[in-house]
């Protein structure tokens, strides 16, 4: 274990001498600090100090990305030197323990003053870290509760938000099941309110979601927000497998780590992992963590589906960064830990020819909440114009093409302008 490493990829920005700050970086977050101290032995730096493997010089800019970094002493137009650095913390210092895995890299590194950026972009684990059960249900568990065999999940959001009653929340999702959706979540702004406690939406919707699957065999998959206190959500999650539930969501940036750690632990059912507030932590390019190294810590946590935005959304998120983050959740780490992505955030009929192009898969959930809750139809048709659009996708055919004899399809293009 002494010889084997987790190696974190960063951009940096910095005054300093590019490898006088990679130094610091290194030293920092393993065995050093600004001084040489007393028991620091060569011996334990040798065991003990991270390594920088790669130092790769980019751009540079007259001026800091960020506030409050330093200059080298007796410079006065400092030039401000950007590059990708690879370091090599030794797996000895912190074993698998995920949570201080996180304090070595994503930790005080991003206080140092030698820096005006720095950026999280990718994480390698050691063969180590398959200690961590991963995903319980990933994307084949996934289909298999949902009875998706193949395509795209289709599914919505609870709309509005906020402020539905459980039994308006169920005569929604009736409609929507008779429309013939795969998957409804809850907001997550909604999980335990005052106007609609989970048991009472629990109790409600799966009512409706039971006698629609003793109809028709066709068992929708609903997440219900169980984000709260740990205890609290072992409590929701039974609340949820007692009454015929197939799915938990939880809010990944807010419940934590080790919250989410111990949800998959205890969980029986698949875990919905919502990334909400993950804007502040990458929004700046000079700043944060990219979703590529993100994904990888929740998946080693054991969450099942993540959020990836959508092409083409309501948010600030560029195409070409969707499409990474899609590809970074499909691709196998250590050999597996399979996660479903999840396609949201403005998402219409407009986006699954594009979507398919760009990602060559569907393996993914695609939630459209008001590009279906608001077709002119109502949500039913509003469904089945998304599913007609993965339909024409999947065949290479124009949607305008698709809409001439599927009238939900036609209304959703007239409804949703290119």
């Amino acid at each position: 274990m002494t010889r084997e490493f987790i190696r974190a990829t960063y951009r940096i920005e910095t005054a300093f001498p590019l490898e006088e700050a990679a130094a610091a970086l290194a030293g920092e977050q393993s065995s050093g600090t600004f001084v040489r101290v007393h028991g620091e032995s060569d011996e334990l730096r040798d065991k003990h100090l991270a390594r920088v493997e790669r130092l790769t010089p980019l751009d540079e800019s007259p001026t800091p990305s960020l506030p409050g970094a330093a200059v080298p002493k007796g410079v006065t137009k400092p030039v401000y030197r950007r590059a990708e650095l690879v370091v090599a913390f030794p797996l000895a210092n912190m074993g698998t323990n995920l949570p201080t895995v996180l304090a070595t890299v994503t930790g005080n590194l991003f206080e140092l003053r030698e820096f005006s950026g720095l950026k999280l972009l990718d994480l390698d684990f050691p063969e180590a870290f398959r200690v961590h059960p991963g995903p319980q249900f990933g994307i084949e568990g996934t289909r298999k509760l949902a009875g998706v065999a193949s395509g795209p999940l289709v599914g919505t959001i609870v709309k509005p938000s906020v402020g539905l009653s459980p039994g308006q929340t169920a005569e929604l999702v009736k409609t929507l099941a008779e429309a013939g959706i795969d998957f409804v979540k809850d907001d997550e702004l909604q999980a335990n309110g005052p106007h609609s406690p989970l048991e009472e939406r629990v109790k409600a919707v799966m009512r409706v979601v039971n006698a629609h699957a003793d109809r028709t065999g066709k068992k929708v998959m609903v997440a219900f927000n169980i984000s709260d206190d740990i205890d609290s959500m072992k409590r929701h999650h039974d609340t949820v497998l007692a009454h015929g539930g197939a799915c938990v969501m939880a809010s990944l940036n807010h419940v934590g780590l080790a919250g989410m750690m111990k949800l998959r632990q205890y969980s029986q059912l698949p875990i919905h992992g919502h990334r909400n507030g993950w804007g502040m932590l990458t929004r700046s390019p000079a700043l944060g963590i990219e979703f590529t190294a993100y994904q990888k810590v929740w998946r080693l946590a054991g969450v099942d589906h993540l959020h990836v935005n959508g092409l083409r959304n309501k948010f600030w998120e560029p195409d070409e960064s969707v499409v990474r983050s899609i590809r970074a959740c499909l691709t196998p780490m250590l050999g597996g830990y399979p996660v479903m992505p999840v396609v949201a955030s403005g998402q219409t009929v407009r986006q699954p020819p594009d979507t398919f192009k760009l990602t060559g898969s569907t393996d993914f959930m695609y939630l459209a909440g008001g590009g279906m809750m608001a077709h002119p139809g109502g949500p039913a048709a509003g469904c089945r114009a998304i599913r007609q659009a993965w339909e024409a996708a999947a065949a290479g055919v124009s949607l305008d093409e698709y809409a001439k004899d599927r009238p939900e399809l036609r209304q959703a293009l007239e409804a949703y302008p290119a």
